[in-house]
């Protein structure tokens, strides 16, 4: 059974910075490119970014580029997200995704993510 388990979430500053993690079992973590996803509150989902199965490719929603890292340890089978410079806008729910689509729907709770002053 895939498991994938986000946390590192909280409260922050605008400006501040936080990384999510996200724990993956159930797979071969090391053979698929991953995603991170995000919903803010009474909005639809929001591809943030992806990164390929090696951890040599990535690629970035316009709205987080230059601000959020994506990496990957597959020793470890975990994912991260490195967000600098919040927005109150980044305010969202986050999820790590192993199969995106436009039909994809949350399957755990996420990690929260709330930037505010």
């Amino acid at each position: 059974e895939v498991q994938l388990v986000e946390s590192g979430g909280g409260l922050v500053q605008p400006g501040g910075s936080l990384r999510l993690s996200c724990a993956a079992s159930g797979f071969t973590f090391s053979s698929y490119a991953m995603n991170w996803v995000r919903q803010a509150p009474g909005k639809g989902l929001e591809w943030v970014s992806n990164i390929n199965s090696a951890g040599s490719g990535t690629s970035y929603a316009h709205s987080v580029k230059g601000r959020f890292t994506i990496s990957r340890d597959n020793a470890k089978n975990t994912l991260y997200l490195q967000m600098n410079n919040l927005k109150p806008e980044d305010t969202a729910v986050y999820y790590c995704v192993k199969d995106w689509t436009s039909a994809w729907a949350p399957e755990s709770q996420g990690t929260q993510v709330t930037v505010s002053s």
